[in-house]
């Protein structure tokens, strides 16, 4: 394990770590070796600040940050009660003036110590793009001047959340420290240990066994189980004037289910005009490829379908109806069924649009009629047998669920 923080070249013999457990605040001396560090820190206060040292406690500084885990807010008061601990520890066993200097620093998420933790272990799933977006993160903080919420989501849904969990249990528990920095007065200087609560640097590399296994260990975590849904409607069908709408699940392991339904009964009697159809179909997907492996419902998909039917066609001479009149839609429709390919292309933080051709075969009876004498006179009974395109799809897609959005900036 690596461990990062806060320090200055010129503060480093004033300056030491505590580590503390997820979401406490409370000092646990057995944790990370707190107790022989605070200690090896009281022995040197106490050393120069005796009487013939020559130096004095100017200040006291306790800067805390936090793993990427959690709110921005919870994580800020969190650190401050860390500061509290640490400082109540520390003047209840130490000899301090009034006129020592008290000051506490909140450094935030550290994204520049997970950065180089990140950089400096291959064993991170997904290593190189784990980099890239915490890189965008750090950029955008820069920018903006600010973290938000929006950057952990992005780390937590990276590939499934595969790189989160390794990170949250063998990388996390490292940054969740504070660091406390003790400024010494000469008679006519004062060093101090001045930490920049805004440049993450290496303070030492250790091996693995230097972090105890409870500090390592992955934490009991209340995982919330990812919902991905999609709801969408297909432009083609649309633009023809038949409205439709369609819901996708996400089964688990780059599978889902799709079941399309559409509706359309336009009618013109007065000029025997008729554009009616209605029917739907369900599809099993597979999805595969980069950015179905990144999120799911996006990306590559093939899949196999099968629906229903019917129409009602004319325009003032030849009808053409599938199925049989005033039956059922069982008793009328005509049934497709097929393979289909497709991608679905992310445009917006919760939008796709997904492209899809489907060929198959489209089977029934279909009936030919003319208006006549104020009637639709049967002209002919057909047998429809086609092979071919049955499907076309240009759909918006809305993205449903927890975390069912695309990645910024990906």
């Amino acid at each position: 394990i690596w461990i990062y923080g806060l320090i200055s070249a010129r503060s480093i013999n004033d300056t030491t770590e505590v580590f503390f457990r997820q979401s406490k605040s409370a000092l646990d001396m057995n944790l990370g070796g707190n107790g022989d560090r605070l200690n090896e820190m009281l022995e040197r206060v106490r050393a120069n600040s005796a009487a013939g040292s020559g130096l004095k406690v100017a200040g006291i500084k306790v800067l805390g940050a936090a793993s990427p885990e959690g709110s921005v807010e919870i994580n800020r008061r969190l650190s401050e009660r860390r500061a509290a601990a640490i400082m109540d520890y520390f003047s209840s066993r130490t000899a301090i003036g009034n006129q020592t200097v008290v000051s506490t620093e909140y450094a935030g998420r550290d994204w520049n110590g997970l950065y180089g933790m990140v950089l400096n272990d291959e064993a991170v799933p997904y290593r190189s793009e784990v980099l890239e977006l915490i890189e965008c993160i750090r950029t955008d903080i820069a920018r903006e001047g600010r973290d938000n919420a929006e950057n952990l989501e992005q780390l937590k849904k990276l590939r499934g959340g595969e790189p989160y969990r390794y990170m949250y249990g063998r990388l996390f528990p490292a940054l969740r420290m504070s660091k406390l920095c003790v400024e010494y007065a000469p008679l006519s200087n004062v060093v101090r240990c001045d930490i920049a609560p805004a440049v993450f640097v290496p303070v030492v590399a250790v091996a693995s066994a230097a972090v105890p296994e409870a500090i390592v260990a992955v934490p009991n975590v209340k995982e919330h189980k990812p919902f991905y849904m999609a709801v969408k409607t297909n432009m083609l069908y649309d633009a023809a004037a038949l409205p439709n709408l369609s819901a996708e699940f996400y089964l688990g392991k780059n599978w889902s289910i799709t079941g399309n339904w559409m509706y359309g009964w336009w009618d013109n009697d007065n000029r025997h005009r008729y554009w009616r159809a209605y029917g739907g179909d369900i599809t099993v997907r597979r999805w595969f490829g980069a950015k179905a492996a990144e999120k799911p419902l996006t990306g590559h998909h093939v899949g196999v379908y099968a629906g229903v039917v019917t129409y009602d066609f004319e325009f003032g001479g030849r009808g053409y109806m599938g199925g049989l009149p005033g039956r059922t839609l069982w008793d009328r429709c005509n049934t497709v069924a097929g393979v289909e390919y497709g991608y679905s292309l992310p445009i917006s933080n919760r939008l796709n649009i997904d492209f899809t051709i489907g060929i198959g075969y489209l089977g029934g009876k279909y009936l030919e009629y003319v208006p006549k004498d104020n009637c639709y006179e049967w002209q002919s009974t057909h047998r429809l047998s086609w092979f071919g395109p049955t499907k076309a799809e240009v759909s918006l897609v809305w993205l449903i669920g927890r975390g069912n959005y695309n990645h910024k900036g990906r």
